[in-house]
């Protein structure tokens, strides 16, 4: 396979790999009033979620966090060391799966696979009955 077609697979295969998660989510979303007490949470709540759900995979040691020696305030969150590897065997395992899925394809029937899924994704992200 050319280079060029290996980039495609390869760019297909990233897109698909971060968006299988959000899908995912978005299945598994309570529509009742945990999802409604979070769209009404402003921003400040929203950043102390995210704070929450950092410290305790902080905790359980899957993520780094330190400051940043240059600017006090921000704070750098990684992936810890001893963890990287298995994490990379995960999501080795659903790279390789989506490259054989997806190499047969020729570009446009990828490109239309991925851009169905996204304009899924934001088909279910929007208020039941409406379109966009």
């Amino acid at each position: 396979m050319p280079a060029a077609a290996d980039q495609e697979v390869d760019d297909a295969v990233r897109a698909l790999l971060l968006l299988m998660p959000r899908l995912v989510g978005r299945a598994e979303e309570d529509p009742g009033a945990g999802v409604a007490a979070l769209v009404r949470a402003g921003p400040r709540h929203l950043s102390l979620l995210s704070y929450l759900l950092v410290g305790d995979l902080n905790r359980k040691g899957i993520l780094e966090r330190t400051e940043d020696e240059a600017d006090r305030r921000r704070r750098i969150i990684r992936i810890a060391p001893d963890q990287e590897p298995a994490i990379r065997a995960w999501l080795a395992r659903g790279a390789a799966a989506w490259r054989k899925v997806l190499t047969p394809l020729t570009p446009e029937q990828r490109r239309l696979f991925v851009d169905t899924l996204l304009a899924y994704e934001a088909a279910a992200g929007s208020p039941a009955g409406t379109a966009e």
